[in-house]
């Protein structure tokens, strides 16, 4: 965990990201690996079910044990780390979709927030850092639109497919071509600049007060919103800060990119506050935690 964190704060908090689950209404999923059933039941279009799960029912649904260090693919009994590329199943016919990486979905961001803007002296200054490589977020050198963008479809996101094509050389038939200036997201001004860099992590970082992220519409403000997205829904599609910290240095909040859980470092009010509030599925959890993707002994 001190890979994401700092040591020698107090106390450390543990915040589970929020899981989903889904499943048709009045029959059953096709089986896996079936195409024919999978083509029927498409052109059917079932009414499906679909609710946010905690990680605690989830276990439950699958007879797998909730503790502070659990791991989702252990409590969904899945072998492989990165998944198999299948959604498990429980016996309720419930099909479940693994938490997000990297990301704190607005609502539950806001809890949180709100929680640590109480402990703190300078709610509404400090640092919040946003990893560079999410796609399309800060310009580059590369190449532009190629061929292989061509087919995207109606449906494709232009700024993805853009990303896509600047970021793979089509070396067979671009071979004459030198890589230009292509912009993301933020300015190029910010986008040329100095990183916060970390060890295996480089971030843009963004002066701000933990106060505002209190607001689940918060994402209509961040400088790295894609414009893009339009009016409606857009929200979903702003990346929560990776490192949020205030001014008086009362705690640190992480969501490294490759967890499904936010770390909270701070003081022992801090972290029995965000442990006792219902609207979040968190925990207390001890200094030099392993917090890995197979580190769940308890349930391996």
């Amino acid at each position: 965990m001190h890979d994401t964190v700092l040591r020698g704060f107090a106390a450390y908090a543990r915040v589970l990201h929020p899981a989903s689950r889904e499943r048709p209404v009045g029959r059953a999923w096709p089986v896996e690996g079936d195409a024919a059933a999978w083509e029927a039941f498409t052109a059917d279009r079932p009414e499906i079910d679909g609710e946010a799960v905690t990680w605690a029912t989830t276990a439950a649904a699958f007879g797998t044990v909730m503790h502070p260090l659990a791991q989702w693919q252990r409590l969904v009994r899945s072998g492989d780390p990165y998944g198999d590329g299948i959604a498990p199943r429980d016996a309720d016919g419930w099909r479940y979709d693994a938490p997000a990486d990297g990301d704190l979905e607005p609502e539950t961001l806001a809890v949180l927030a709100g929680i640590l803007a109480r402990h703190t002296t300078t709610p509404d200054d400090g640092c919040l850092a946003l990893w560079e490589g999410w796609g399309g977020i800060v310009g580059g050198t590369g190449y532009g639109p190629s061929r292989y963008a061509l087919d995207a479809g109606p449906d494709a996101d232009p700024r993805h497919e853009a990303f896509l094509a600047h970021s793979v050389r089509d070396v067979f038939n671009e071979v004459f071509r030198r890589p230009t200036w292509q912009p993301g997201i933020l300015s190029d001004e910010i986008s040329r600049g100095p990183r916060f860099a970390l060890p295996q992590r480089e971030y843009v970082l963004f002066r701000g007060g933990v106060s505002e992220l209190a607001d689940p519409a918060w994402g209509r403000n961040a400088p790295w919103r894609d414009p893009e997205r339009g009016l409606h829904g857009f929200d979903r599609f702003v990346h929560s800060p990776n490192l949020v910290w205030p001014a008086d240095r009362a705690w640190v909040m992480a969501t490294d990119i490759d967890l499904n859980a936010t770390i909270v470092a701070g003081t022992a009010e801090l972290v029995d506050a965000i442990a006792a509030d219902s609207r979040l599925e968190a925990a207390r959890i001890p200094a030099g935690a392993v917090i890995g993707w197979t580190s769940d002994e308890v349930n391996a």
